[in-house]
């Protein structure tokens, strides 16, 4: 009987400790980096989803379910933190039910100026990777090995600041500052500790770097990531941002169709 009852009690420590990372069969989701075919855009997560197969891999006919369904299974990101997103992504195509990874790139939708990975929209390829931007983020934090919320906030403070300086039509308004924090808040989380908001470097350049999982460097992937588990490191990347406030000459808009308006108040498209 206290064989019986030991065995059981090593069996439950061993179910309780089991890494979420064991859950998913990563053999059936092995990094494939894409073709020239293969549509790609200005989000490093949903590329790196489709990269390994949570999404379709050529990047095309990506519907809400699959999107949110991927999330969850990919990166333990529950529907809650995503659902907006996702459906706001429908607006970028020309279809009515799905989108492609590259559509999202259309100016003011979801994508926005002041990446800390991509180009503004008037500046050059705002769908690519771009080192030198993306060297704001790695320089960060010196002499630790991971980045938070404050050195995220930091990054985000340099390129914006870079895009006011060099962009003319910057768009800023609080939509795009709402979605700087989430986004931080969403790497963060997903290639860190969702509860600190510490993640590794290592990992954090792997996912931007390659838009691949850092499995074979030790990556696991993290417990449930929500809007309550974000909303604590959006803050913190908030504080660090400083963000000076909205240009009050333009209201917050969602471009909702490909050649869509991006200022209705003063193009005359809304009165």
């Amino acid at each position: 009987m206290k064989l019986v009852l030991l065995v059981a009690s090593a069996v439950a420590l061993a179910s309780a400790t089991t890494s979420p990372h064991d859950e998913i069969d990563w053999s059936q989701h092995p990094f494939q980096a894409a073709d020239a075919d293969d549509a790609r855009g200005p989000c490093p997560g949903l590329n790196t989803l489709a990269n390994h197969g949570f999404l379709p891999r050529n990047g095309k006919n990506i519907t809400i379910p699959i999107v949110l369904q991927g999330a969850v299974d990919g990166f333990n990101v529950q529907n809650d933190a995503l659902a907006l997103a996702a459906k706001a992504a429908l607006f970028t195509s020309n279809l009515n039910d799905q989108f492609t990874l590259n559509d999202i790139k259309l100016h003011s939708n979801i994508e926005h100026d002041g990446s800390i990975s991509r180009a503004d929209h008037a500046l050059g390829d705002n769908a690519a990777f771009n080192e030198t931007h993306f060297n704001v983020t790695a320089k960060q934090n010196p002499g630790v090995d991971f980045f938070n919320g404050t050195s995220a906030g930091l990054a985000f403070k340099e390129r914006h600041a870079d895009s006011l300086a060099n962009n003319p039509n910057i768009t800023n308004t609080i939509k795009e500052f709402q979605i700087k924090l989430r986004e931080a808040a969403l790497y963060l989380s997903v290639m860190g500790d969702p509860v600190t908001g510490k993640a590794p470097k290592q990992f954090v350049n792997i996912f931007f770097r390659e838009e691949r999982l850092p499995l074979e460097e030790g990556w696991t992937r993290p417990g449930p990531i929500t809007s309550r588990t974000l909303n604590p490191i959006s803050r913190d990347v908030g504080i660090a941002f400083q963000w000076e406030g909205p240009d009050l000459t333009r209201c917050p808009w969602v471009v909702l169709a490909p050649g869509g308006t991006e200022d209705p108040l003063h193009d005359g498209s809304i009165v």
